[in-house]
C-alpha cells in the first residue's frame, strides 16, 4: 500500500466533494449539503482561496483529507480551524487519520499559528478517542452557535 500525504489541488475537488458527501451520509444528514463543486473550485482555488486542503492517497486514489482554514482569537491569535477530518470509511483504521492530521499540525506549525481547533460530535466515539490519543482538549463549556442564510 503506497501512501502519499500532500496539499490538495484543484484537480481534487470532485473526489473531495465525494468524501464530504461520504461524512454527511455517516452523520446522518445527507441533505444538509448544499455546497457544490463549483462553488469549492472558487472558494479554495479562485482568485481568493479562503479554505486549505490536505489530502491522503492510496495507490494513486485519494481516500482522504483535511479541510481547513485560518481564523483570530482576539485572545490567543492567529488558529488554524480544521473543518473537516474526513477518511473514506473502506479505508479507516489503517493511519490515514493520523498522517492526515499531523499534517494539519505541521501546517499550523509552519503557518505560525498558535494552535489547532476543531469540532466533533458528541456521539462520534471513535473520532472522540482517535483525537484523545493526540492529548486533544475537549470543551464542555462552549455552545455552537449558527446564522444560516
Amino acid at each position: 500500500m503506497s501512501i502519499i500525504i500532500r496539499d490538495g489541488v484543484r484537480e481534487d475537488v470532485p473526489t473531495m466533494f465525494e468524501l464530504i458527501k461520504e461524512l454527511a451520509l455517516y452523520e446522518k444528514a445527507p441533505e444538509q449539503v448544499t455546497n457544490t463543486i463549483e462553488q469549492m473550485y472558487l472558494d479554495g482555488f479562485g482568485k481568493n482561496p479562503i479554505f486549505g486542503s490536505i489530502v491522503s492517497e492510496v495507490d494513486g486514489q485519494i481516500v482522504g483529507m483535511a479541510l481547513y482554514y485560518y481564523r483570530y482569537s482576539t485572545w490567543k491569535g492567529k488558529r488554524l480551524y480544521l473543518e473537516d477530518l474526513i477518511v473514506s470509511e473502506i479505508m479507516r483504521g489503517r493511519g490515514l487519520g493520523e498522517k492526515l492530521l499531523n499534517a494539519t499540525i505541521e501546517k499550523a506549525r509552519e503557518s505560525n499559528c498558535t494552535g489547532l481547533m476543531w469540532q466533533v460530535l458528541d456521539w462520534n466515539e471513535p473520532a472522540i478517542n482517535f483525537y484523545k490519543k493526540f492529548g486533544a482538549r475537549f470543551e464542555a463549556e462552549w455552545l455552537n452557535v449558527h446564522i444560516d442564510f
